[in-house]
């Protein structure tokens, strides 16, 4: 696997460009091995307001990379002007876009190694003209990925998910059990990976109390369940359904590696309550690794350089953990 780091800097208007900067200036090591994929023109903007002396090596092959710079692809070459921080912006948008592009394929290509990606905004995504619901599906059809799924990782809980950005009524009929297994396999590759022998799964249920018997819904009997017991068979260490109530309890408990969410809330909501600075955001089923901070594009505190860089430092360190392993 490339040694090299890519590191995508989402939507210009955001905080992406600040927490890069501060996360490489806080790490040589990082430093040293990392290409940002970005604009000049921002890069040289938050550069002089955090008072950052390090200087913009623009490049167009990573054989022109230098130590001791800040390695930037110039991906799209906009005047700061035309970025307007801290607002939604079409051009905002669609340079995210571009910028995914070019990182994405320098990887598949092998030329670099994990993909980082600073968070995007996806009205300004779809502004820009490119229909996708963020970086999961970019990622995914980008690199021409079936099976995927997202997996949200801190050392206090990390869960994966069977749905994630679709709307709650459909989020029910996703339920499915061969998109569950799909799910229990794509978690126990991942802690694999990551050194975990025998990975302990908790697949959460559906509905309240698991159905209570079928009272509540049919989804824990007839689809969960199901995906469990054949998972089970196969000799994984998997166990549910769970109630959704209390298995992120038992998992930051250390009871469970990873929890199984069944939708995008029920998942986030107790990772954004544990472990919001430190939590990262992985695409499963990659050809290549990706890994991303798990916040937004905070327009509200862009361009005041108070943003907080632990989320994409943590990001970049399970992308070189990734990487080692593969």
């Amino acid at each position: 696997m490339n040694d090299l780091i890519g590191i995508t800097i989402g939507d210009p208007s955001g905080i992406g460009p600040e927490i890069t900067l501060k996360a490489l200036k806080s790490n040589n090591d990082y430093l040293n091995h990392t290409i940002i994929f970005g604009t000049l023109s921002i890069m040289e903007h938050y550069r002089d307001l955090l008072n950052i002396t390090t200087p913009i090596n623009v490049i167009d092959d990573v054989s022109q990379f230098k130590q001791g710079s800040l390695n930037l692809f110039n991906v799209v070459d906009l005047p700061l002007a035309e970025i307007p921080i801290g607002e939604v912006s079409a051009t905002s948008g669609d340079a995210a876009y571009q910028y995914l592009d070019v990182a994405i394929k320098l990887s598949l290509a092998g030329k670099i190694g994990p993909v980082v990606t600073a968070p995007l905004n996806k009205e300004a995504l779809h502004l820009g003209g490119h229909n996708f619901d963020g970086h999961t599906e970019i990622f995914a059809t980008l690199t021409k990925t079936k099976k995927y799924t997202m997996m949200l990782w801190s050392e206090r809980l990390s869960v994966v998910h069977v749905s994630t950005h679709v709307a709650l009524r459909k989020a029910c009929d996703l339920v499915k059990k061969e998109r569950v297994m799909e799910c229990i396999d794509l978690a126990q590759a991942a802690l694999l990976k990551l050194g975990i022998q025998q990975p302990r799964i908790a697949v959460a249920g559906l509905n309240p109390h698991i159905g209570e018997a079928g009272l509540f819904g049919n989804e824990d009997i007839e689809e969960i369940t199901p995906a469990v017991e054949q998972k089970q068979q196969e000799g994984l260490n998997v166990t549910g359904p769970v109630p959704p109530d209390t298995v992120f309890r038992s998992a930051a408990n250390g009871d469970y590696d990873i929890v199984v969410a069944m939708y995008h809330d029920q998942g986030h909501i107790p990772m954004k309550i544990l472990a919001f600075d430190e939590g990262v955001n992985v695409t499963l089923g990659l050809p290549i690794i990706r890994t991303s901070v798990d916040h937004g594009t905070a327009f509200n505190i862009a361009g005041k350089g108070i943003a907080n860089e632990q989320s994409m430092l943590e990001a970049i360190k399970l992308g070189v953990r990734f990487s080692e392993e593969a």
